[in-house]
């Protein structure tokens, strides 16, 4: 389907201080789709270090980047702030059936999530909140409008 990358978005991650636990999950989930992975990069809740990984996957021409993390209310909540720096168009559609589909499901952070979809140059950019069930949830419900917004940039579908 296209190539992926991962951004895990945690301060104790990036540090060394705890293991990824939600990487692997969303790699998983990612090449299950269809997806080939180039890789999963934590980095710590700063606007500068978040920006620079969305830079450097939307350089390296990979179809779609999901950050994992930093999307709630707290004073590191970083992630949307440094996102839509990146965005050259954001797709509110696809962040709202996000938030409404991890409310249903119960994943409360998934509800309080700010996190922001777009694209950035040829690239889709998606922020999802950083518990094991909204990533569940969310790359459920994010899978079919992936491939239809990489379908639509690649140029194979005309709209």
């Amino acid at each position: 389907m296209g190539r992926a990358l991962v951004v895990i978005v945690d301060d104790r991650v990036a540090q060394g201080e705890q293991d990824d636990s939600i990487g692997p999950l969303v790699t998983e989930l990612l090449e299950e789709a269809g997806f080939i992975v180039d890789g999963s990069v934590a980095v710590a809740g700063e606007t500068v270090d978040i920006r620079n990984a969305l830079n450097t996957a939307v350089i390296g021409g990979v179809d779609v980047v999901i950050t994992v993390g930093g999307t709630g209310v707290s004073p590191r909540d970083v992630t949307p702030d440094a996102t839509a720096g990146v965005l050259d168009r954001p797709i509110p559609g696809i962040a709202e059936a996000l938030r409404a589909s991890g409310l249903a499901a119960g994943a409360v952070d998934a509800g309080v999530s700010r996190g922001l979809v777009g694209v950035s140059g040829s690239t889709l950019v998606v922020n999802l909140a950083g518990s094991r069930s909204a990533v569940r949830d969310g790359m459920a419900t994010l899978t079919p409008l992936v491939t239809h917004v990489i379908e639509q940039l690649s140029g194979l579908e005309t709209a």
